[in-house]
C-alpha cells in the first residue's frame, strides 16, 4: 500500500520545514510514504529546501496555476506515481501533519473513500466570528448540493483513495475544495470526517485578497458545480419565482381592467409579460443544461476509462495494464495481415 502526501507550495520555504518533519515516516498499514511537492511558481528556495529535507519527488509549474489546478497536477503525478491513497496538506503548517496517520485509516479500513479533516472551526482563534459563520454557511450549501453532513466543508486537510481520484475531475483553477465534495456525493463516494485542531497561523491566506473576493470566488464554485449536477434544481427554482413575480402584474392589470380604470393597464401588462419570458427562457435553459448534464456524465464515463487504461485500480491491473499497449498494437498488425 503506496501512500503519497501531496504540498501545493507558493514561495513557503520559511513553514514548508515543519510540515516535512512533521509527517509520518511510518504508518499501520502502509508500505511506502512519498512526499510529493507542487511547486506552483515559487520564487523563494522552497524547492531547496524540500530538496534539502530528502524530497525526489516534484511537480513544477513555470508560474503560478492556481490551487486548484495544482491539485489536479498532483494528482496525476501521485497516480503515475502508483498511489493508494493520496493526502493532500498544506505548506504553511496550518495542519498536524502528525494525523495523518489518523487521517487514513478509515480509507484502509473500507470504511471510506474520501476522509476530510474536521478544523473545529468555532475552536480557531484567528478566524473572525463573520469568517466562522461564512464558513458555517459554506459548509451547508456544499452539504445541501452533496447531500452529505460534513461540519467542515472547506478543509484542505484530506486523503483520497485512488478509486475516489480516479472518479473525480477538477475544473476551477481556485480552489478544489467544496467541487471535489459535490462531485464525491453526487457519484456516491463515502465521505468521513475526522476532528483535528489546527496550529497557530503562520501568514494571511494567499488564496484571496478579502473576504468579499473569498465569498463570491466559492459562491461561483459552488454554484457552477451545482449546475453541473443538478441543473434542474437551479432553473425549476428560477422558473417558479420569476414565475409568480410575472403573475403579480397580470393580476393587477386585470383587476384595473375589470375595475374599469384607464391607467395603469399598459405597464402591469410589459412589466408582467417581461418576466413570464425570462420564467420561459429558464424552462429552455433548464432543459439545455439537463442535456449537457447527461452529455457530461457520457464524457466522465470515458474519462474514467481513460484513466483506469493510463492508471489502474489496483496494483495487479497497473501490472497488467504494462503490457496492454503492445498487445494492441499486435492485434491491429494481425489483422492488418
Amino acid at each position: 500500500m503506496k501512500l503519497v502526501v501531496q504540498i501545493p507550495c507558493l514561495n513557503e520555504e520559511e513553514t514548508l520545514p515543519s510540515v516535512l518533519e512533521g509527517i509520518p515516516t511510518e504508518i499501520p498499514g502502509i508500505d511506502e510514504i512519498v512526499i510529493l511537492v507542487v511547486d506552483d511558481g515559487c520564487s523563494d528556495g522552497t524547492v531547496e529546501v524540500a530538496r534539502a529535507h530528502e524530497v525526489t519527488e516534484f511537480v513544477h509549474h513555470t508560474r503560478n496555476q492556481g490551487l486548484g489546478r495544482s491539485f489536479h497536477d498532483g494528482v496525476v503525478r501521485a497516480l503515475e506515481m502508483g498511489a493508494d491513497i493520496v493526502v493532500n496538506t498544506d505548506g504553511d503548517n496550518q495542519y498536524p501533519q502528525d494525523r495523518i496517520t489518523d487521517l487514513v485509516q478509515p480509507i484502509l479500513r473500507g470504511e471510506a473513500d474520501i476522509v476530510i479533516a474536521d478544523r473545529q472551526v468555532h475552536l480557531v482563534e484567528h478566524f473572525s466570528q463573520l469568517k466562522k459563520q461564512l464558513q458555517r454557511v459554506g459548509s451547508a450549501v456544499v452539504n445541501r448540493a452533496a447531500g452529505t453532513r460534513l461540519p467542515d466543508a472547506a478543509s484542505g486537510f484530506r486523503a483520497y483513495s485512488r478509486e475516489s481520484l480516479i472518479l473525480l475531475n477538477t475544473v476551477t483553477r481556485f480552489s478544489y475544495c467544496m467541487e471535489t465534495i459535490i462531485q464525491a456525493g453526487n457519484k456516491n463516494l463515502k465521505i468521513a470526517s475526522i476532528p483535528v485542531v489546527t496550529n497557530a497561523k503562520t501568514r494571511e491566506s494567499r488564496l484571496f485578497r478579502s473576504t468579499p473576493e473569498h465569498v463570491a470566488k466559492s459562491a461561483a464554485a459552488i454554484i457552477r458545480s451545482f449546475i453541473m449536477y443538478k441543473p434542474y434544481v437551479i432553473f425549476a427554482w428560477l422558473t417558479a419565482v420569476f414565475g409568480v413575480l410575472g403573475l403579480v402584474p397580470f393580476v393587477r392589470y386585470a383587476v384595473l381592467w375589470l375595475g374599469d380604470r384607464e391607467d395603469g393597464h399598459l405597464q402591469s401588462l410589459l412589466l408582467g409579460s417581461l418576466l413570464m419570458i425570462v420564467a420561459v427562457l429558464c424552462i429552455m435553459l433548464g432543459v439545455i443544461s439537463d442535456l449537457i448534464r447527461t452529455n457530461r456524465v457520457l464524457i466522465e464515463d470515458n474519462l474514467e476509462h481513460t484513466k483506469r487504461l493510463r492508471f489502474g485500480s489496483s496494483p495487479e491491473e497497473r501490472l497488467a495494464m504494462q503490457g496492454l499497449a503492445p498487445l494492441t498494437y499486435e492485434r491491429l498488425e494481425s489483422g492488418r495481415r
